[in-house]
């Protein structure tokens, strides 16, 4: 059976067997992936430990924000390197952590391009 999803106006339709969903597709969050870097951005879809992201930023190194991840993505960063990756396929992300709306914004100070 297929199952249907929106995300930002967006319909997605799953094409797995398994149609569960992810309990962070439509969520803005930070992924930090085995092997790719850490990444922002809004999640599409997931399964194991591939991850489709959109709207995301790559982040590079971050100031002030906090120790961990989970410190920037409650309460941002106050100097740091972002770029912008549009829409992204990762494989082997092994952790989400939704971003507050604050955090959000600080990010965006720090986009280089």
């Amino acid at each position: 059976m297929k199952k249907n999803i929106i995300v930002d106006g967006v319909e997605y339709t799953s094409v797995d067997e398994d149609c569960s969903v992810h309990p962070m597709v439509g969520k803005r969050c930070i992924v930090r992936t085995y092997s790719a870097g850490v990444h922002i951005g809004t999640v599409v879809k997931a399964k194991g430990t591939e991850v489709l992201l959109k709207d995301s930023l790559r982040l590079w190194r971050w100031e002030n924000g906090g120790l961990s991840l989970s410190a920037i993505a409650n309460n941002g960063i106050k100097g740091g390197r972002l770029n912008r990756t549009g829409d992204i396929y990762l494989t082997e992300a092994i952790e989400f952590i939704p971003t507050s709306s604050f955090a959000d914004m600080t990010f965006l100070n720090f986009i280089e391009d």
